[in-house]
Parts: structure tokens; sequence; C-alpha cells
């Protein structure tokens, strides 16, 4: 499989950006799909939320989209990164789907269920690794950039950093000299201070809803392009406006239970209002969805005739008055 490293100039525009700490490599446990053929972004298009026509447009197209696969009900199914791997439009589509990867057999067969006839080829790719990239000092150029495929901006949102794709086994301290291998776990510490959802235990298969997962904010959805699977409720609640719950991150100032917050727990306010549902978290930090308008009181998690406190914060990075 050939696939297009990032070029030196644009490698160079980000070693200089990235100034400070030694940059921080997280290994991360998603799978990769590949999707290749002359009609891989049309057949995307019909699934994914975003346009995924970019992928394949001339002049200065994107190389990474955020995006969910919905069910017929508008929820959220799958949440995935797509990579354009072609290097032209002259050139075959290829097309990278980074998946949660205890779905991708899943994934899979959802895929092809809509294939049909389509000029598209669908298979894993065990063959290649997946990176998180934090920001930090990354010194010079790559000396081997063979085995950086792709160093790409995390599509979601700037303070996600960088996604880099490997073959599996390299070295990535060569690829970006003066990097560290960071601890999985302060990768996901990272995503839940930013209230950034990844994966099902933050994405319930068939529970959570786009709008209310900020799918818009992390420029994941089109409002303009063609119909696509779960479109109908998510659009006429973009056009209503009102959207009244949504993930937020959330800490937990005092201790915590031994077992920890259990996933779905019921979040009330001191007065024992519903305010929402713990999703998922790591220590004393998570993500949880809530009704804004509980968003700055008391709340807590009853938990076996006690209450664990807890606070929900608003993203810097969110747009102004987002919260309202």
């Amino acid at each position: 499989m050939l696939v297009r490293a990032l070029t030196a100039p644009g490698l160079r525009r980000w070693c200089q950006g990235q100034r400070g700490a030694a940059a921080a490599c997280f290994p991360l446990g998603r799978a990769l799909l590949g999707v290749r053929g002359a009609e891989a972004a049309v057949f995307l298009q019909g699934l994914l939320t975003n346009d995924v026509t970019q992928l394949v447009a001339e002049g200065d197209a994107p190389t990474a989209l955020y995006a969910h696969a919905l069910n017929v009900q508008g929820r959220c199914l799958y949440d995935v990164i797509l990579y354009r791997l072609h290097g032209s439009t002259a050139e075959e589509p290829h097309i990278l789907l980074e998946c949660d990867s205890s779905v991708l057999d899943s994934i899979q067969q959802h895929l092809k269920v809509y294939k049909i006839r389509r000029k598209v080829t669908i298979a894993p790719c065990p063959d290649l690794s997946l990176w998180a990239v934090l920001p930090g000092d990354t010194g010079s150029l790559p000396k081997c950039a063979d085995q950086a495929l792709l160093l790409t901006p995390d599509p979601r949102a700037e303070v996600m950093g960088w996604r880099l794709i490997a073959k599996k086994g390299a070295n990535v301290s060569e690829i970006i000299p003066g990097s560290q291998v960071g601890d999985i776990q302060d990768y996901h510490r990272h995503r839940y201070k930013q209230g950034i959802p990844e994966g099902v235990k933050d994405l319930p298969p068939g529970v959570a809803l786009p709008l209310e997962s900020n799918l818009a904010f992390m420029n994941g959805i089109s409002f303009t392009k063609g119909c696509y699977i779960g479109q109908e409720l998510t659009a006429r609640t973009h056009h209503v406006g009102v959207i009244r719950k949504r993930l937020l991150p959330v800490s937990f100032p005092g201790p915590l239970p031994r077992a920890g917050i259990p996933e779905g727990a019921e979040i009330l306010t001191q007065a024992g209002k519903r305010a929402g549902k713990f999703r998922a978290g790591g220590g004393e930090l998570g993500i949880a969805l809530l009704r804004l308008a509980h968003l700055h009181e008391p709340l807590c998690v009853p938990l076996a005739g006690d209450r664990v406190e807890l606070r929900a914060t608003t993203p810097e990075w969110w747009p102004k008055g987002a919260a309202k």
C-alpha cells in the first residue's frame, strides 16, 4: 500500500509552531480501516454526517475529517476520523477510517451492507499504527519520513494536537526527534479535560445524539450536504436551534469510591432534580451528558447512600455563548 508522507514544508511549519516541552506521542488502541476505489467518497457520503466529497475535491482538499455514522433514528453508531491518503484527484481515492477497535467488525459489516455494487474495497489495516501527538518542541525534521505515512492536525479541535499514522513498529522518536511516548491514560485525561468524546464509552451506540455530543463544535457535520442515514432528526434539531443537553467535562473535587464512578450513573442537583448522566472518565476527570440549565449548579452522583460531588465546566475552545 502506497501512502504519501506529509511534505517537508508541512512538517517544517508544524515544527516551527510547536515550542516548549517535548512532544508527547500516545499509541492509540483505535482501529484503521481502508476504503479504496473510484466510488469511495460517494459511498461514504451517504453513511456519514460530514461532507466526505471534500476529501476528493480539487485544490486544497483537507487531509482529515471527523464524522459520525448514525442509525435511522439519528443516534450515533460510530465516531470516526477519515484520512485522505491519495495525493491528487488523478489518483484512485484512498481513505482511511479510524474507529473504536471494539466495533471494527461491526463497522465493516455496516459498510458492506450498503456497499452493494459500489466500486470500493474495504479492508482492515493491521500493518499501520495510530498515534495522538500533543504539542511540544519537535526540533528538526523527521529522520525517517518513510515511516511517517501521515501527520495531520486532529480535525476535531486544535486542543487535540495532531494525528500520526505510521508503519507498525515504527519508532516515533525517530519520526519526531525529541518526542516522548506518553501514558495513554494521560491522553484520555487530556480528552476529558477538554470535553472531547471518543469511542463507545463516551458515545454509546444507539444512545448518543450527535448534536448533544457537540458534533457541530468539532467540525463533524455538514448541514448543506445531501441525504445520509439519520439526517432527518439531526437536521430538524439543528434548524429548531434548541439543544437542552450537551456533553461536558466534569471533575470530582473530593475523594472517589474505590470502584470509581460507574458509567451511566445518574447526576442530580443538590435539590434532587435529574441533571444528566455520567458517561465515562479516568480518576477525578470525566465526561457527562448534562442539562445546560443545571450547568452552574452544585451537582452530585448518588452512590450507596452517599453523594459524590462533581463540577461541570464549559471548554474554552467552544464557540462563545454555546452553553446558553
